[in-house]
């Protein structure tokens, strides 16, 4: 897979820019602030919709314009797909595929893979736990687009739910030391409804988005847990061994209580956890909902479920969070993307490798064996502030790029 050309109408810094592009290696280079990152970002919103660097749509569109156009010719072994988005904050997006419209824009998705290394990629060793979330579940709509929509199934359901409990929660604190009828009264002329019937409703939802999602994730690290300890291991041969574990929210205990994941020898985590429980990831999701119940009403939030889960990364038997050096960060965050790389490449097809601003950050040692890494895929971008920052390993087609234009130099 490969992207043949690249087109941009008021995106970010660009009012109109095209971009005949190849496979092998494209360096875009060009001092800091003059739109190398815009180029990449675009072709990263087009494989999964979002952006790397900002969590809605409106700073993707050119300051003065109502809109954003991204479009991209794609080439996947001997067809040829032209993906058109229109980027309309604060309304739906719309797309077009080979100039026809699609019914929803996420209809696209998978039409174009990417895997993008950025300076942000650290935030998913030393961020929080959203920062993990994001990685597992962008990974997930990747290799099976059809997961877009379970995660939206999943999000929209959450939100009425923690809805309905921030309602409650006012009610009860409105009504607190009054007697539970009166509370519930008090729920009910909020517009809510009985508050039990109405929630036993939306934890159903819940449980059935949510065991989806879940079960996906688990056998999603169980995938990715070898090809990251092998990534790690070529980019930090000498650090303790790179691991990791998932941690649920559907173990017993109090409200806030989370039990581990690590995964058995012979057995999925899906398994393990499911067996450990005795009851499928649905039926344990409820059951929990009902076990903390209490809590959500005083607190008015929803505290069980895949958007409270997280990825726990290690090193040896320390946690990478708070224990890992800088270097040793680098080093994970570049193996997670590694290992997507690998697991993408082999359900079929190279996807398209985005290093953003990356070997910068990196000393000799590491930036050298990530370009040996990532050399023989069929397409690499690269940006970079200065040409000597793109390893001789990866030498290729440039572009300079200043003030909203790039030029093809070599």
């Amino acid at each position: 897979m490969h992207v043949a050309h690249l087109s941009l109408t008021d995106f970010r810094s660009y009012a109109s820019v095209e971009l005949g592009l190849e496979p092998g290696v494209t360096a875009f280079v060009g001092p800091n602030g003059q739109g190398k990152t815009n180029l990449v970002e675009a072709l990263g919103y087009v494989a999964t919709h979002s952006s790397h660097r900002v969590a809605s749509d409106a700073p993707l569109v050119r300051h003065g314009a109502s809109r954003a156009v991204v479009r991209c010719a794609v080439h996947r072994d001997d067809r040829r797909a032209l993906v058109e988005l229109e980027i309309n904050p604060g309304r739906a997006n719309r797309a077009r595929l080979n100039r026809s419209p699609v019914s929803r824009a996420r209809d696209v998705i998978g039409l174009l893979r990417t895997v993008l290394f950025a300076p942000e990629d650290l935030a998913m060793v030393k961020g929080d736990p959203s920062e993990r979330r994001r990685f597992l579940d962008d990974l997930l709509v990747s290799r099976a687009p059809r997961f877009a929509g379970v995660r939206a199934d999943y999000d929209r359901v959450l939100k009425q739910r923690s809805a309905l409990l921030r309602t409650a929660a006012q009610a009860r604190r409105g009504a607190r030391g009054g007697r539970r009828a009166e509370s519930e009264a008090g729920f009910a002329a909020a517009g809510a409804g009985d508050p039990l019937s109405t929630l036993e409703v939306w934890d159903a939802h819940l449980a059935r988005h949510g065991a989806e999602l879940l079960r996906a994730r688990l056998e999603l690290i169980e995938a990715l847990r070898p090809l990251v300890a092998g990534a790690y291991a070529a980019l930090a041969p000498t650090s303790a061994p790179a691991t990791l574990a998932y941690r649920s929210t559907l173990s017993t205990g109090g409200d806030d209580v989370e039990g581990e994941i690590p995964g058995e020898r012979g057995s999925s985590d899906t398994q393990t956890l499911s067996t450990a429980l005795g009851k499928t990831l649905e039926e344990r999701l409820k059951e929990r909902l009902v076990e903390v119940r209490t809590a959500e009403l005083e607190r008015g939030v929803t505290l069980v479920g895949p958007h409270r889960d997280d990825l726990i990364l290690g090193l040896g038997e320390l946690p990478a969070r708070g224990y890992a050096s800088h270097g040793e960060s680098w080093s994970f965050a570049l193996a997670l993307r590694l290992a997507a790389y690998d697991l993408l490449r082999a359900d079929g097809g190279d996807p398209v490798l985005i290093l953003d601003d990356v070997f910068a950050e990196l000393d000799a040692q590491r930036r050298r064996r990530l370009a040996e890494i990532v050399a023989p895929a069929e397409q690499v971008l690269i940006t970079a502030a200065v040409a000597d920052d793109v390893p001789p390993e990866l030498s290729g087609a440039r572009f300079d790029v200043a003030e909203g234009s790039a030029r093809r130099v070599r």
